[in-house]
């Protein structure tokens, strides 16, 4: 990320995936042609999906959503039909260990699906507590 006289560049890169933002077309153009020189580049135009966050863009804002990776979380966990609730854990609730029948089955899948959520969080910091 580089500002200069009020302009602004941010170059995001994901292993093979790179986001280019600029506030001048020019700039962007200059790292494109840069990076091209050195590596094969594939030019996908304007960005609406980058690692599962959906992106929208107007004059005076980016937002982001996760809209698609939530449902398709839910669908992948059944709950897709489940009824939502305005909190999603009662804050004053006490943690009790589990008994030994109440133990995960496979706890790999408890950690992936964790996981899952707190990327969520990215977009989603109201369910931050709960996760």
């Amino acid at each position: 990320m580089k500002t200069n006289n009020g302009e602004f560049i941010a170059l995001l890169l994901y292993v093979d995936d790179i986001l280019l933002w600029s506030s001048l077309k020019q700039a962007a153009d200059d790292v494109k042609l840069f990076l091209s020189s050195h590596f094969k580049l594939k030019d996908l135009g304007t960005v609406k999906y980058f690692l599962g966050l959906e992106i929208a863009r107007s004059p005076e804002v980016i937002s982001i959503s996760q809209r698609k990776y939530t449902l398709d979380l839910l669908e992948e966990h059944g709950l897709l039909s489940a009824k939502p609730v305005s909190t999603p854990i009662d804050y004053n609730k006490k943690l009790v260990k589990a008994q030994d029948e109440e133990k995960l089955i496979n706890p790999t899948d408890y950690r992936q699906l964790v996981g899952k959520l707190l990327y969520l969080t990215f977009s989603r910091l109201d369910i931050t507590y709960a996760v």
